[in-house]
């Protein structure tokens, strides 16, 4: 049977330390601790910088046939007053063109995005009637900082001078198809290239020569483009006949030989006045290139490209997603290489958050060897080792809170374990010294060791408490800053206090736990003869 410890502790930090000094439950904790930390710094999502929650809308409103100064009075000024109604509101722009205003609204950095998009969504349907006769309905589109800023940009290029403007993109296209199919990847768009279309360059000396009109042109491509469904019917004897038109442009004939009107008896056909094509977007403007240099870096020539960017969910690995895609192009890159198709990743920021972190990593744990060194120097090695595995321990359990809390590993929060990290370790630099002094006390030479440790431990146990509440109230005042750089510094008033009072309990659990197998009571009768 367990012999019970005579001393009564009375603070918290003592009767911890009574209930955990011989049980075999201890070392468990401790192996748990360190394990489930472990896994939260394998498994917590990865960026380079903490998330931060921006909202805002778009709102577009289209009035054919207006010019910028009428969209200006009749759209723009209307719709500015109504969102400014809208609270959370901070800033507001707007663009006035001919036929089209758009007007953004930005929310306070850190308003609910769904609760402000609901908002611009019913102040807009609850004042519809403000928009004129003949303006077509809105167009809210909602800003998304998680989608509209991508996580991997990849370049394709090609060195087959045979290959056309859009075989390219094609190509890439299909790769676009897999990649968005993957876990976790939100978005992914193409931009640059050109996309495969039929060009129809009408002569206006033949238009007007025929007195025909555009819009008679683009009415009658329209009517063969449409596809009609299959049509199901019975007859009398309950026969079931099934009719069907497809889409009837197939290839530059079937738009050439379009009746776009009659002239002096005779159809007129739109091969007769237009040059048809199949060719790329020729009204596309917009390209991008890529600096190509050889082996030592020495710049060759400028070739087009067609960029792939990729977006992740909010809250994922962009560490995995990153890795998930690039393994996804390399079982593509024989057959892109057959084909003459390089790629270049030119945006990494999965690689670039596993850097940082890996780095701020590697100097946290070499913070922790100089405090190891210098507490050998000041208390002895064993001491030393006591109090340099409740850094670790400490910040496991930051770490799983962090975990369940749904944060992720960024340069901030791992900043503000570095922080802190000098606060951490005084909770047990204070217990290991307070038990230090009572072994090497003469005072102490007729009291048990486990009862020794349960007294060291409560002493220190009030000042320790009020001194670590203390630096936590200095970081509550963190908490409450608003703006960006609250958003930005989030992650400091939320792990450094929890790794504080973690401190605590690591220190009066562990630290007596540890000291009474590892320290020895000095022989006080031999030392009273000398």
């Amino acid at each position: 049977m367990q012999k019970q410890n005579s001393y009564i502790a009375s603070d918290i930090a003592g009767k911890l330390a009574s209930a955990f000094l011989k049980s075999p439950l201890t070392i468990v904790l401790g192996i748990f601790l360190l394990s489930v930390g472990y896994l939260s710094l394998m498994i917590m999502p990865r960026e380079e910088n903490p998330q931060m929650v921006v909202s805002g809308s778009t709102v577009i409103v289209a009035l054919p046939g207006a010019s910028a100064k009428e969209i200006q009075r009749v759209i723009v000024k209307p719709l500015e007053r109504k969102l400014k109604e809208v609270k959370g509101v901070e800033n507001i722009s707007s663009i006035s063109m001919d036929n089209v205003g758009i007007v953004n609204a930005a929310f306070f950095i850190g308003e609910k995005k769904e609760d402000s998009n609901l908002k611009i969504y019913d102040k807009i349907m609850q004042n519809s009637k403000m928009f004129p006769k003949g303006a077509m309905n809105p167009i809210i589109k909602p800003l998304d900082i998680d989608i509209d800023i991508p996580v991997l940009s990849v370049a394709f290029y090609s060195n087959n001078k045979n290959m056309s403007k859009t075989e390219l993109y094609d190509k890439v296209k299909d790769i676009q198809h897999h990649i968005n199919g993957l876990k976790n990847v939100a978005v992914t768009e193409l931009k640059g290239g050109n996309k495969h279309q039929f060009n129809i360059e009408v002569d206006l000396n033949k238009l007007s020569g025929y007195n025909i009109s555009m819009g008679q042109i683009v009415k009658g491509v329209q009517s063969l483009s449409y596809s009609t469904p299959a049509i199901k019917n019975r007859t009398k004897d309950n026969q079931i006949i099934m009719l069907s038109v497809k889409n009837a442009i197939e290839d530059v004939n079937d738009i050439g030989n379009i009746i776009i009107a009659k002239y002096m008896g005779s159809a007129i056909y739109l091969k007769q006045i237009a040059k048809i094509t199949n060719s790329y977007d020729i009204q596309n403007f917009k390209s991008a290139s890529i600096s190509i240099r050889d082996e030592n870096n020495k710049f060759m020539k400028l070739q087009n490209q067609v960029t792939l960017t990729v977006s992740k969910l909010q809250g994922t690995n962009a560490v995995i997603i990153t890795n998930a895609v690039k393994d996804e192009l390399s079982i593509y890159k024989k057959s892109l290489y057959k084909d003459g198709i390089n790629y270049v990743i030119t945006r990494d920021d999965g690689q670039r958050a596993d850097d940082a972190v890996n780095e701020l990593v590697y100097h946290l744990l070499l913070s922790i060897l100089i405090i190891a060194i210098l507490l050998i120097l000041v208390l002895g090695w064993r001491e030393s080792l006591i109090v340099t595995f409740s850094v670790p321990a400490i910040l496991a359990i930051t770490l799983f809170i962090a975990y369940l809390s749904g944060q992720t590993i960024n340069r901030i929060t791992l900043f503000a374990f570095l922080l802190s990290l000098g606060l951490l370790v005084d909770a047990a630099i204070i217990v290991i010294e307070n038990i230090h002094r009572h072994l090497h006390s003469d005072d102490s030479k007729n009291i048990s060791a486990e009862d020794l440790m349960i007294k060291a431990t409560d002493e220190i146990g009030p000042p320790t408490n009020i001194a670590t509440l203390a630096i936590i109230m200095t970081m509550v005042p963190m908490a409450f800053v608003g703006q960006m750089m609250g958003q930005f510094m989030k992650p400091i008033p939320a792990n450094v206090p929890v790794a504080l009072i973690a401190s605590l309990f690591v220190a009066y659990i562990f630290t007596p736990y540890l000291a009474l197998k590892m320290l020895k009571k000095p022989d006080h009768n031999n030392r009273s003869h000398k």
